[in-house]
């Protein structure tokens, strides 16, 4: 799948996080900031590079803003901000 378009998704505040995604020319650049990315940097790449995955995702910029979210809020984050550059309107939820 491809990103076509800008998108974000997600907040600044605590335990949360902005994600932002944008179409490239080529090749996939992620940038991950996280006030706890000491601790918790490895699991939280982890997460968004195995997203990145499920949705077969090879090309585009991905910027992740993290505020102490927790997995499943990185994983939906992620989600919404790729369905959103993609501009897909047929999702099928059972599948996320």
């Amino acid at each position: 799948m491809k990103i076509v378009q800008a998108a974000m998704a997600g907040t600044l505040e605590s335990s949360d996080l902005m994600v932002k995604v944008s179409p490239t020319e080529s090749g996939l650049d992620v940038i991950i900031q996280s006030e706890v990315y000491k601790q918790f940097g490895d699991q939280i790449t982890q997460v968004v590079n195995e997203t990145l995955s499920a949705f077969n995702i090879e090309q585009g910029q991905i910027i992740v803003d993290d505020k102490g979210a927790l997995d499943c809020v990185i994983r939906a984050r992620v989600q919404a901000a790729l369905l959103r550059g993609m501009g897909r309107e047929d999702i099928v939820w059972e599948t996320l």
